[in-house]
């Protein structure tokens, strides 16, 4: 199993920036699709960005243009910068992991954007 871990959270005003960090235990990291999720207080998880091993990038729609996704292999790591955020990203975002039948998931980091 992967141990993910995420860091970077916190309270931050409209309009601000966030950058957050998934370190992945295990060097599988570089073989596997990242992703990035969130959930919202009484809401599903949502997909809010993914990145596979060649660097191709998908996003949901309400953060493109303001979320950027990105990975050091070097480092097992992943990255979301946040920028322009927006009350209604507020929520908990999830690292995950996904290579073959393996899909791990982090504790979770809390954004939230308030003035």
């Amino acid at each position: 199993q992967v141990q993910l871990v995420e860091s970077g959270g916190g309270l931050v005003q409209p309009g601000g920036s966030l950058r957050l960090s998934c370190v992945a235990s295990t060097n599988i990291f570089r073989i596997s699709t990242m992703a990035w999720y969130r959930q919202a207080p009484g809401k599903q998880r949502e997909l809010v960005a993914r990145i596979t091993i060649n660097d191709n990038t998908n996003y949901a729609d309400s953060v493109k243009g303001r979320f950027t996704v990105s990975r050091n292999n070097a480092k097992n790591t992943m990255y979301l910068q946040m920028n322009n955020l927006k009350p209604e990203d507020t929520a908990v975002y999830y690292c995950n992991s996904q290579f073959g039948s393996k899909n791990d998931w982090g504790q979770g980091t809390q954004v939230t954007v308030s003035s």
